[in-house]
């Protein structure tokens, strides 16, 4: 192991262990989580198979499936933006058998969706930010379009004629090139989907010109060179893309989207099965194995706890709230 990889492992692992401290189980106390999980466990996944979602978790359900020693199904729920399986998980049973896979859209569908089938605020209690991860701006390699710059220019002096496949109408993407129009005065033409994978898979059979990406969706598609990377959206470049700039150091300062991705249960879920969901997802995302998978996808690991999640969904909702109302984004 090299110095650069001990560090990224040695970080991890001072995570879990922290969390581990702050969120101990309490089974021996209670007894609720003692027999935890006794049947099949369902994560539902609120976008088409295929994307980077879809990907971690899969991965994660693998590796739970082989420390509890039972079923763990991955349910791809697509449409409406996510609210579809993101309602079915509110609507569930609290008990830890049914999980929602969770993301920027948490957030931004309470702030976009007047009408929601569930309480955004108040329906889902937080388990564990798992990764972090930059939005990339994809090409298809035959597009003409070489580099960011070349991206830019084009929309400016072309104005919603590229047209730009969204992984989900109102989605982190959709919010991330509202703001790329914004510092650089281009215009696209969206064409919503109901997932990365789609989107992807279009991007390069030439259905549509470009997407913006979570990363972790692309990186096989990228390496293989299918799809041309020309930005990513972190201020920091990706350690699994390394040679892709960042868009603050292409052409636009101080621009900044970073992604993640987590998991919710429904509010009322006993804590003591929520602590045991985020010690195990931690234990997994720490396993030396998972972490360089997910890592070459190009994931950040994170492991954090319910109350650093709970924080940033606070903190979400106030920065990309004004980004919305600021860039008149609206699904309605």
């Amino acid at each position: 192991m090299n110095l650069s990889a001990f560090a990224r492992y040695a970080r991890v692992s001072v995570v879990i262990a922290i969390s581990s401290v702050l969120y101990p189980l309490h089974a021996s106390a209670s007894g609720i989580a003692d027999n935890y999980p006794n049947k099949p466990v369902r994560i539902v996944v609120p976008v088409a198979a295929g994307g980077s979602a879809d990907k971690l978790t899969r991965i994660i359900a693998e590796r739970l499936s082989a420390r509890w020693g039972q079923s763990v199904t991955v349910e791809n729920v697509a449409g409406a933006s996510g609210i579809i399986g993101a309602e079915k998980v509110a609507k569930s049973k609290p008990d830890g058998y049914v999980i929602l896979q969770a993301g920027e859209g948490l957030v931004l569908n309470g702030i976009l969706f007047g009408d929601l089938p569930y309480d955004a605020k108040k329906a889902f209690a937080p388990v564990i930010k798992a990764v972090v991860n930059p939005q990339v701006l994809v090409v298809n390699p035959k597009s003409g379009i070489k580099n960011f710059q070349d991206y830019v220019a084009y929309n400016k002096n072309h104005p919603e004629k590229l047209s730009l496949a969204l992984p989900g109408l109102g989605g982190i993407a959709h919010v991330g090139h509202e703001l790329l129009n914004r510092e650089t005065g281009g215009r696209v033409n969206y064409i919503p989907y109901r997932g990365g994978g789609p989107a992807a898979v279009d991007v390069i059979a030439g259905h549509v010109d470009a997407t913006l990406i979570t990363l972790a969706a692309v990186t096989e598609y990228v390496k293989a060179g299918k799809l041309t990377a020309l930005a990513v959206t972190t201020p920091y470049r990706s350690k699994a893309l390394p040679n892709v700039p960042t868009m603050a150091e292409t052409g636009v300062p101080n621009f900044k989207v970073e992604s993640w991705q987590g998991y919710v249960v429904p509010t009322g879920t006993p804590p003591e099965i929520i602590s045991k969901l985020h010690h195990d997802i931690a234990k997994v995302l720490g396993e030396p194995e998972v972490r360089s998978r997910l890592e070459d996808m190009g994931f950040g690991v994170t492991g954090a706890s319910p109350a650093e999640l709970e924080t940033t969904l606070k903190a979400e909702e106030a920065t990309y709230g004004k980004v919305i109302r600021t860039a008149g984004i609206s699904v309605q």
